[in-house]
């Protein structure tokens, strides 16, 4: 995380009555805690925190799971913070990608706003964008697919 992003969630969190701020990024995890009016900060890298455990094989699907489609066939681009998903830059602004649309790794294809901060979300693949699984304006958690590319 970069440390212009940092100093502005130090600010907020010292600012508002949050005493306790964690927010998880592909290239860490960082928790601000305000303890007697001072915000601290600890960071630590994604590898450091502990796998899920791993569900048992032979478990029998839920109702909610059972119910639920199959998983799209592609790669999926996967929202790397909780915000809310934009297509375009601005709201008159043509969406960076649609349907069809050719990408290259690292292209901006979406933004995700977090706490006043746009957030430019790159394709960590190349290929073509298959389908747009949020719609703009929507909220997103952690880890949520936002796009599929083939």
């Amino acid at each position: 995380m970069d440390l212009r992003k940092l100093k502005t969630l130090i600010d907020l969190v010292s600012e508002s009555n949050v005493s306790e701020l964690e927010i998880t990024e592909a290239e860490g995890k960082v928790r601000i805690v305000k303890s007697g009016g001072m915000p601290m900060v600890m960071q630590a890298p994604v590898a450091m925190m502990p796998a899920p455990a791993a569900a048992p094989a032979a478990s029998v699907p839920t109702a909610a799971e059972a119910a639920a489609p199959a998983a799209p066939a592609g790669h999926a681009v996967k929202s790397p913070m909780v915000g809310t998903f934009y297509r375009s830059s601005s709201p008159g602004a043509k969406a960076y990608v649609e349907v069809g649309s050719q990408v290259k790794e690292g292209e901006t294809i979406c933004i995700i706003e977090a706490m006043k901060i746009l957030n430019e979300i790159e394709a960590d693949k190349s290929g073509t964008i298959t389908r747009i699984l949020c719609e703009n304006g929507q909220a997103v958690e952690y880890g949520q697919p936002l796009f599929m590319i083939e």
